[in-house]
Protein backbone atom coordinates (compact mmCIF):
# COMPACT_ATOMS: atom_id res chain seq x y z
CA UNK A 1 0.00 0.00 0.00
CA UNK A 2 3.25 2.03 -0.15
CA UNK A 3 2.78 5.14 -2.18
CA UNK A 4 -1.08 6.26 -2.19
CA UNK A 5 -2.18 9.79 -0.48
CA UNK A 6 -2.21 8.92 3.63
CA UNK A 7 -5.84 11.29 3.05
CA UNK A 8 -7.19 8.95 0.95
CA UNK A 9 -5.75 6.17 3.41
CA UNK A 10 -7.72 7.77 6.18
CA UNK A 11 -10.95 7.90 3.93
CA UNK A 12 -11.16 4.61 3.54
CA UNK A 13 -10.48 3.16 7.20
CA UNK A 14 -13.48 5.65 7.98
CA UNK A 15 -15.56 4.16 5.27
CA UNK A 16 -14.60 0.68 6.68
CA UNK A 17 -15.69 1.77 10.09
CA UNK A 18 -18.80 2.76 9.08
CA UNK A 19 -20.30 -0.44 7.40
CA UNK A 20 -19.19 -2.77 10.24
CA UNK A 21 -20.18 -0.25 13.26
CA UNK A 22 -24.14 0.08 13.65
CA UNK A 23 -23.98 3.18 15.90
CA UNK A 24 -21.73 5.06 12.70
CA UNK A 25 -24.53 3.59 10.43
CA UNK A 26 -27.33 4.68 12.46
CA UNK A 27 -25.68 8.36 12.92
CA UNK A 28 -25.69 8.62 9.25
CA UNK A 29 -29.43 8.59 9.56
CA UNK A 30 -31.25 11.98 11.08
CA UNK A 31 -33.42 11.24 13.46
CA UNK A 32 -36.80 13.02 13.28
CA UNK A 33 -36.60 16.34 14.63
CA UNK A 34 -39.08 17.52 17.56
CA UNK A 35 -39.46 20.58 16.25
CA UNK A 36 -41.11 19.11 12.94
CA UNK A 37 -43.73 16.81 15.11
CA UNK A 38 -45.02 19.40 17.19
CA UNK A 39 -45.31 21.86 14.42
CA UNK A 40 -48.36 19.47 13.53
CA UNK A 41 -50.29 20.69 16.48
CA UNK A 42 -50.92 23.92 16.26
CA UNK A 43 -50.53 26.11 19.55
CA UNK A 44 -53.78 26.52 21.78
CA UNK A 45 -54.97 22.98 21.02
CA UNK A 46 -55.26 21.32 24.42
CA UNK A 47 -54.22 17.36 24.08
CA UNK A 48 -53.23 16.73 27.93
CA UNK A 49 -54.29 18.02 31.04
CA UNK A 50 -51.68 20.54 32.19
CA UNK A 51 -50.85 18.42 35.56
CA UNK A 52 -48.12 16.11 36.88
CA UNK A 53 -51.27 13.99 39.41
CA UNK A 54 -52.06 10.43 38.65
CA UNK A 55 -55.52 11.72 36.67
CA UNK A 56 -56.85 10.64 33.63
CA UNK A 57 -59.66 12.24 31.65
CA UNK A 58 -63.04 10.52 30.01
CA UNK A 59 -64.63 12.51 27.34
CA UNK A 60 -66.75 10.73 24.80
CA UNK A 61 -67.83 12.36 21.54
CA UNK A 62 -71.66 12.20 20.57
CA UNK A 63 -72.44 13.68 17.51
CA UNK A 64 -75.30 13.28 14.21
CA UNK A 65 -73.52 13.14 11.08
CA UNK A 66 -76.04 12.35 8.34
CA UNK A 67 -78.48 10.51 10.76
CA UNK A 68 -79.89 10.63 14.21
CA UNK A 69 -77.89 8.79 16.97
CA UNK A 70 -78.38 8.32 20.44
CA UNK A 71 -76.88 7.78 23.89
CA UNK A 72 -75.40 4.43 24.37
CA UNK A 73 -76.55 4.01 27.81
CA UNK A 74 -74.29 0.96 28.60
CA UNK A 75 -71.87 4.17 28.81
CA UNK A 76 -73.59 6.43 30.82
CA UNK A 77 -75.50 4.57 33.20
CA UNK A 78 -72.52 2.56 34.55
CA UNK A 79 -70.68 5.94 34.67
CA UNK A 80 -73.37 7.42 36.22
CA UNK A 81 -74.26 4.52 38.89
CA UNK A 82 -70.13 4.55 39.65
CA UNK A 83 -70.09 9.02 40.22
CA UNK A 84 -67.29 8.85 37.96
CA UNK A 85 -66.46 12.16 36.54
CA UNK A 86 -66.49 12.14 32.75
CA UNK A 87 -67.02 14.59 29.79
CA UNK A 88 -69.22 14.86 26.76
CA UNK A 89 -68.15 16.44 23.44
CA UNK A 90 -71.47 17.17 22.21
CA UNK A 91 -72.60 18.38 18.92
CA UNK A 92 -75.68 20.70 19.18
CA UNK A 93 -77.82 18.25 16.54
CA UNK A 94 -77.38 15.62 19.03
CA UNK A 95 -78.63 17.42 22.51
CA UNK A 96 -81.22 18.78 20.20
CA UNK A 97 -82.57 15.06 19.39
CA UNK A 98 -81.30 13.61 22.62
CA UNK A 99 -82.68 16.45 24.89
CA UNK A 100 -84.21 15.16 27.72
CA UNK A 101 -81.63 12.41 28.58
CA UNK A 102 -78.78 15.29 27.98
CA UNK A 103 -81.01 17.09 30.39
CA UNK A 104 -80.66 14.01 33.11
CA UNK A 105 -77.24 13.59 32.58
CA UNK A 106 -76.11 17.55 32.74
CA UNK A 107 -78.35 17.48 36.16
CA UNK A 108 -75.12 15.70 38.08
CA UNK A 109 -72.28 17.56 38.58
CA UNK A 110 -69.61 15.25 37.60
CA UNK A 111 -70.93 15.70 34.16
CA UNK A 112 -69.51 18.37 31.76
CA UNK A 113 -70.77 18.50 28.65
CA UNK A 114 -68.78 20.28 25.90
CA UNK A 115 -69.05 21.63 22.34
CA UNK A 116 -68.41 19.35 19.46
CA UNK A 117 -70.11 21.67 16.00
CA UNK A 118 -73.48 21.68 15.43
CA UNK A 119 -73.84 19.45 12.52
CA UNK A 120 -70.15 17.28 13.01
CA UNK A 121 -68.60 18.56 9.09
CA UNK A 122 -65.95 15.74 8.89
CA UNK A 123 -63.23 18.55 8.49
CA UNK A 124 -63.55 22.35 9.48
CA UNK A 125 -60.08 23.26 7.55
CA UNK A 126 -62.55 22.85 4.69
CA UNK A 127 -65.11 25.68 5.69
CA UNK A 128 -64.36 29.22 5.51
CA UNK A 129 -64.01 31.60 8.71
CA UNK A 130 -67.99 32.47 8.93
CA UNK A 131 -69.00 28.57 8.42
CA UNK A 132 -66.41 27.59 10.95
CA UNK A 133 -67.88 30.23 13.73
CA UNK A 134 -71.46 29.16 12.85
CA UNK A 135 -71.08 25.37 13.51
CA UNK A 136 -69.17 26.32 16.86
CA UNK A 137 -72.07 29.09 17.78
CA UNK A 138 -74.83 27.23 16.85
CA UNK A 139 -74.08 24.20 18.73
CA UNK A 140 -73.23 26.49 22.01
CA UNK A 141 -77.06 27.68 21.38
CA UNK A 142 -78.33 24.42 21.25
CA UNK A 143 -76.35 22.89 24.70
CA UNK A 144 -77.21 25.86 26.75
CA UNK A 145 -80.76 25.95 25.93
CA UNK A 146 -80.48 21.72 26.89
CA UNK A 147 -78.44 21.90 29.70
CA UNK A 148 -78.36 25.08 31.09
CA UNK A 149 -74.39 25.83 30.70
CA UNK A 150 -73.07 27.38 27.41
CA UNK A 151 -70.24 25.18 26.93
CA UNK A 152 -66.26 26.69 27.30
CA UNK A 153 -64.36 23.28 25.59
CA UNK A 154 -64.33 22.31 22.01
CA UNK A 155 -63.22 19.48 20.20
CA UNK A 156 -62.75 19.33 16.67
CA UNK A 157 -64.53 16.76 14.41
CA UNK A 158 -62.00 13.82 13.53
CA UNK A 159 -58.95 15.96 15.18
CA UNK A 160 -58.74 18.37 11.96
CA UNK A 161 -57.25 21.41 12.81
CA UNK A 162 -55.20 23.90 12.02
CA UNK A 163 -53.84 27.39 13.17
CA UNK A 164 -56.88 29.03 11.41
CA UNK A 165 -59.08 27.02 12.95
CA UNK A 166 -57.95 27.06 16.26
CA UNK A 167 -57.75 30.77 16.29
CA UNK A 168 -61.31 31.18 15.59
CA UNK A 169 -62.96 28.85 17.88
CA UNK A 170 -60.56 30.56 20.81
CA UNK A 171 -61.22 34.00 19.45
CA UNK A 172 -65.07 32.73 20.57
CA UNK A 173 -64.40 32.20 23.76
CA UNK A 174 -63.81 28.35 24.00
CA UNK A 175 -60.37 25.94 24.26
CA UNK A 176 -60.11 23.52 21.51
CA UNK A 177 -59.42 20.33 23.63
CA UNK A 178 -58.23 16.47 22.06
CA UNK A 179 -56.17 13.77 22.57
CA UNK A 180 -52.78 12.35 22.98
CA UNK A 181 -53.68 9.26 21.31
CA UNK A 182 -56.87 7.75 19.89
CA UNK A 183 -58.30 4.85 21.05
CA UNK A 184 -59.99 3.81 17.44
CA UNK A 185 -63.38 2.15 19.21
CA UNK A 186 -65.35 2.96 16.33
CA UNK A 187 -63.65 0.47 14.46
CA UNK A 188 -65.42 -2.59 14.65
CA UNK A 189 -62.49 -4.66 14.54
CA UNK A 190 -60.96 -3.17 17.73
CA UNK A 191 -62.66 -5.59 20.37
CA UNK A 192 -63.27 -4.90 23.94
CA UNK A 193 -60.22 -7.20 25.21
CA UNK A 194 -58.08 -4.93 22.83
CA UNK A 195 -59.89 -1.81 23.61
CA UNK A 196 -58.85 -2.55 27.15
CA UNK A 197 -55.33 -3.64 27.00
CA UNK A 198 -54.31 -0.83 25.01
CA UNK A 199 -56.20 1.58 27.14
CA UNK A 200 -54.21 0.52 30.34
CA UNK A 201 -51.01 0.22 28.49
CA UNK A 202 -50.95 3.54 26.90
CA UNK A 203 -52.35 5.99 29.89
CA UNK A 204 -50.14 7.90 31.46
CA UNK A 205 -50.91 11.10 34.23
CA UNK A 206 -52.64 13.45 32.79
CA UNK A 207 -54.40 11.98 29.94
CA UNK A 208 -57.38 12.74 27.96
CA UNK A 209 -59.37 9.75 26.81
CA UNK A 210 -61.68 9.65 23.79
CA UNK A 211 -64.02 7.19 23.15
CA UNK A 212 -67.80 7.71 21.66
CA UNK A 213 -71.35 7.85 23.73
CA UNK A 214 -73.68 8.02 20.49
CA UNK A 215 -73.72 3.93 19.30
CA UNK A 216 -69.92 4.69 17.70
CA UNK A 217 -67.85 3.08 20.00
CA UNK A 218 -68.78 -0.91 19.39
CA UNK A 219 -67.29 -2.39 22.12
CA UNK A 220 -66.33 0.68 24.41
CA UNK A 221 -69.83 -0.58 26.60
CA UNK A 222 -68.58 -4.02 26.62
CA UNK A 223 -64.74 -2.74 27.97
CA UNK A 224 -65.59 0.45 30.11
CA UNK A 225 -65.88 -1.89 33.26
CA UNK A 226 -62.20 -3.03 32.79
CA UNK A 227 -60.66 0.00 31.93
CA UNK A 228 -62.27 2.03 35.02
CA UNK A 229 -61.16 -0.95 37.18
CA UNK A 230 -57.63 -1.24 35.81
CA UNK A 231 -57.21 2.52 35.48
CA UNK A 232 -58.59 2.80 39.24
CA UNK A 233 -55.86 -0.30 40.30
CA UNK A 234 -53.22 1.49 38.80
CA UNK A 235 -54.13 4.39 40.78
CA UNK A 236 -55.24 6.45 38.45
CA UNK A 237 -58.32 9.34 39.60
CA UNK A 238 -60.92 10.47 37.28
CA UNK A 239 -61.54 14.31 36.87
CA UNK A 240 -63.17 16.64 33.97
CA UNK A 241 -61.32 18.55 31.37
CA UNK A 242 -62.70 21.65 33.29
CA UNK A 243 -61.04 21.03 36.75
CA UNK A 244 -57.51 21.39 34.99
CA UNK A 245 -58.43 23.80 31.39
CA UNK A 246 -60.94 26.97 31.20
CA UNK A 247 -61.52 29.22 28.89
CA UNK A 248 -58.99 30.98 26.45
Amino acid sequence: MTGRDPMSLLALLLAGLAVASPIATAAAVPAASPAVARETIPAGLVTRLPTRERVVALTFDACEAGKRMTLDRRITDLLVARRIPFTIFMGGRFARDNEAAVRGLAAHDFISIQNHTWSHPRDLRLLDDEAVREQVERASVEIAEVVGRRPTLFRFPGGHADARTVELVRGLGYTPVQWRWAEGDPAPQIGAEQLTVQTLDRTRPGDILIFHVNGRGWHTGEALPAILDGLAARGFRFVLVSDYVGPP
